[in-house]
C-alpha cells in the first residue's frame, strides 16, 4: 500500500488494517515453513506495510 492512500484513511480503519496484515504475515510464515509459499517477497512487502501503518499510528 501507498503511503498516501494510508494518510486517507482513519484511526480505526488503520487499526483494522494493521490486523490484516499482521494476520496476513503469521499466514505467510506458515507457508514458509511448510514449504507451500514460493514468492518470499510477500513476506518483506507485508512488513513494509506493517512498518508504515505504524509509523501513522504514532504520529
Amino acid at each position: 500500500m501507498k503511503i498516501k492512500e494510508l494518510q486517507k484513511k482513519s484511526k480505526s480503519g488503520l487499526e483494522k488494517i494493521l490486523r490484516e496484515r499482521r494476520e496476513r504475515l503469521r499466514a505467510l510464515r506458515f507457508d514458509l515453513d511448510q514449504g507451500k509459499l514460493k514468492d518470499t517477497s510477500q513476506i518483506k512487502k507485508t512488513k513494509k506495510d506493517i512498518a508504515k501503518i505504524l509509523t501513522l499510528l504514532n504520529k
